[in-house]
């Protein structure tokens, strides 16, 4: 690992400058940047250049702006430069067209990320921003076909039981419904990277949507080769893919960029934020 001092920029959306950011994993991987010596600056906006050694683009959008992609071009290392749109209806391989006779369980998701959440808070807070994509999907009509979580997914029992508003809609995306279940336990994997650093869990839960207040155990594992070799298909320096193994194939249900961090810290977590922190010196070699 090379030890020397570096300038290391995080380069947020300006309209991030009042908000709370340790809802965010890269403030605690730049802690232990800061810890070993080095400089961490966060930059908001594209208005002001502060030169760095390193600039990681950390704008929580779908689609990134093409400003802050030209802006970060101006620096010798820019991390996540080559992703820009993380939509799903981009990266899935998994998406059910309205015209087709698929026959088995379908799920109905915000083709943002994070439910479009990003897009909502920035259309409240700047006259710019023109589109607003809905991260909540509206009432069903009581169709007992459908499962609800708190994210707002819903499931249903096939294609045919989507309601057709839904599949005229161009803000969400229809998927087939393709768990990772044992027994009562549905579960999701997490690979987490920064450059030649990776981890990755797996989640287990007993509801079909796995989230944080679900789940009910955490194992470390190795990441499946096929997920690893997606992320440098789509160009990914430093993020989170969630997949599963589903008939022992792997699939990939979400890319991001901007990974949020766990509200309830750990030795074990922190030993893995550490270990992907020290991921950034790969590219200082």
């Amino acid at each position: 690992m090379n030890t020397a001092p570096r300038t290391i920029a995080i380069l947020f959306h300006e309209n991030n400058r009042k908000r709370d950011l340790s809802g965010y994993a890269i403030t605690f991987l730049a802690k232990f940047w800061r810890q070993d010596g080095n400089r961490v600056r966060y930059l908001f906006g594209t208005r002001k250049f502060v030169p760095a050694d390193l600039l990681l683009i950390h704008v929580d959008l779908s689609i990134v702006p093409d400003e802050y992609l030209e802006f970060a071009s101006r620096y010798p290392i820019a991390l996540n430069r080559a992703v820009k749109d993380i939509r799903k209806s981009r990266v899935s391989t998994n998406l059910v067209r309205r015209s087709d006779s698929y026959s088995r369980h379908v799920i109905v998701k915000s083709d943002l990320n994070y439910g479009g959440s990003p897009e909502q808070i920035l259309r409240r807070n700047s006259s710019r921003w023109t589109r607003l994509l809905p991260n909540r999907f509206g009432p069903d009509n009581g169709d007992s076909s459908s499962f609800e979580a708190s994210s707002g997914y819903r499931i249903y029992d096939s294609l045919a039981q989507v309601p057709r508003a839904y599949l005229e809609r161009n803000d969400v995306v229809v998927e087939k419904f393709l768990p990772e279940k044992e027994e009562n336990l549905f579960f999701i994997r997490h690979y987490e990277f920064l450059g030649d650093r990776s981890t990755c869990t797996r989640l287990a839960s007993r509801e079909p949507i796995v989230k944080d207040q679900t789940v009910v155990r955490i194992e470390e594992i190795g990441p499946h080769p096929e997920i690893v070799e997606a992320r440098k298909r789509l160009n990914f320096d430093y993020g989170k893919f969630d997949y599963v193994l589903h008939d022992g194939r792997p699939i990939l249900l979400d890319t991001n960029k901007t990974t949020g961090a766990d509200r309830v810290s750990s030795r074990e977590l922190n030993a893995r934020r550490r270990y992907r922190a020290n991921g950034i010196y790969s590219y200082f070699v």
